[in-house]
């Protein structure tokens, strides 16, 4: 039987990537010892990577395919394919953002006044090329974690930090000037088990089902009943990706109206639909949009 070996994140990307999965129609169920998770697919083995290290073991082919950040595959310079991109994060659907950040009360207020400055930070390799592109010289040292700390504690005059809200940024008394890269989450894959048939199609198709669950994502399903004389006043309110399905009710002048819409217009919605004659309404979620 052919096997496609998947890469899952592990750290803060580890639940929701989990979540993601079983969303799309895949249990993985984790073991807090063990690296190597089940999953209810006889064509899949997983494997728990670090996002850091996850472009550089599908580069080598030791993993087929893989979840990691747009900017850990930049940071490894990995040649790989990049074959969707999943925005989703630990805290929210939106990209992860790299931006440069000083002392809040500091002198450096742009990227020039870092000319001989330490920066600390993880992505070494990417903040470098970064600053030479800028023609700022500057000295970059990796950092271990607590980043935020290097600056505070005097370590470093600036950082490279990866954040969504920027609050713990803010909380430790920095301020940021300067975005520097704006990445996400992406489903990448080894150009050998890409240019195979079977391995290409099985990880499109897992590409398919994540993206379309990710889609459905605060959508919803609505479902009513409107008489005939009301319908196209309701109709004329309803918002959707399409138009709603129609479908006329056995043996009465009643229809059946469906229409799939965000979950955020639902409660503005639903007592204009009252007012307007609707009967039976039904609000359903929904894990993929196809």
């Amino acid at each position: 039987m052919n096997v496609l070996k998947l890469g899952i994140p592990k750290g803060s990307l580890e639940k929701a990537t989990i979540e993601l999965f079983e969303k799309s129609g895949w249990k993985i169920k984790l073991s807090s010892r063990n690296y190597f998770p089940e999953i209810d697919d006889p064509e899949l083995s997983c494997s728990i990577c670090r996002p850091q290290e996850m472009s550089r073991y599908i580069e080598r082919g030791i993993i087929d395919a893989g979840i990691t950040g747009l900017d850990w595959t930049m940071e490894n310079e990995s040649d790989v394919v990049v074959v969707a991109d999943l925005v989703y994060s630990k805290v929210s659907r939106k990209p992860t953002r790299w931006v440069v950040a000083v002392a809040g009360d500091s002198d450096i207020k742009k990227l020039a006044d870092l000319e001989g400055k330490k920066i600390s930070t993880e992505l070494v390799n990417y903040t470098r090329h970064f600053f030479q592109e800028q023609g700022i010289n500057v000295d970059i040292e990796f950092s271990w974690g607590a980043t935020e700390a290097k600056v505070v504690s005097g370590l470093a005059d600036a950082i490279v930090e990866v954040t969504e809200t920027e609050s713990t940024i803010r909380a430790h008394g920095l301020k940021v000037i300067h975005e520097m890269l704006v990445s996400n989450t992406q489903l990448i894959a080894n150009k050998e088990a890409w240019a195979d048939p079977w391995r290409r199609e099985k990880i499109q198709n897992i590409a398919l089902l994540l993206q379309g669950a990710l889609r459905a994502d605060n959508i919803v399903g609505l479902k009513l009943n409107v008489s005939s004389e009301n319908l196209d006043r309701i109709i004329a309110q309803l918002p959707s990706m399409n138009a709603p399905t129609i479908a006329h009710l056995y043996q009465k002048e009643w229809y059946s109206v469906e229409t799939v819409i965000s979950e955020h217009e639902v409660r503005d919605l639903v007592p204009k639909l009252l007012k307007s004659g609707a009967e039976g309404i039904i609000e359903y979620s929904l894990n993929k949009v196809i």
